[in-house]
């Protein structure tokens, strides 16, 4: 019997992630997971800002200002996208968690209206910070 270290693996040597089909589950199973990184970062600096703005005029004339920059536009819409997206799978998992539309059919369904949903709350949020 040949040591575990010799023993020749059937794995693949390079795995192209652009070509695996994955369900549509998977992505928003993948999604929820990312929203909530997301949110997990950016509504504390979010709530920070806020806090920033009431501190008076000068604390607001910053935060406006810091908000009229590209990339926190981009950032507020990726936290709408996020929160959307969380919520909306997370009330899909507690429903399938009873039963409620885990059939095959029903999951599918449900998982393309989450990434629908999410990504038009996500173009609201783009039309609205501009």
């Amino acid at each position: 019997m040949r040591p575990p270290a010799l023993i020749p693996r059937k794995r693949p040597l390079f795995l192209n992630l652009a070509q695996i089909a994955m369900p549509v589950g998977a992505v928003t199973s993948i999604c929820h997971r990312l929203s909530g990184m997301l949110l997990a970062a950016g509504v504390p600096a979010a709530l920070y800002l806020l806090g920033r703005s009431l501190d008076g005029e000068a604390g607001f004339a910053q935060v406006a200002g810091v908000l009229r920059q590209p990339w926190a536009k981009a950032w507020l819409v990726a936290l709408a996208w996020a929160l959307a997206h969380h919520a909306l799978a997370g009330v899909r998992h507690l429903l399938t968690d009873i039963n409620a539309g885990s059939t095959l059919g029903a999951a599918r369904r449900s998982a393309w209206g989450v990434n629908l949903a999410a990504l038009a709350v996500a173009l609201l949020a783009l039309g609205a910070v501009r």
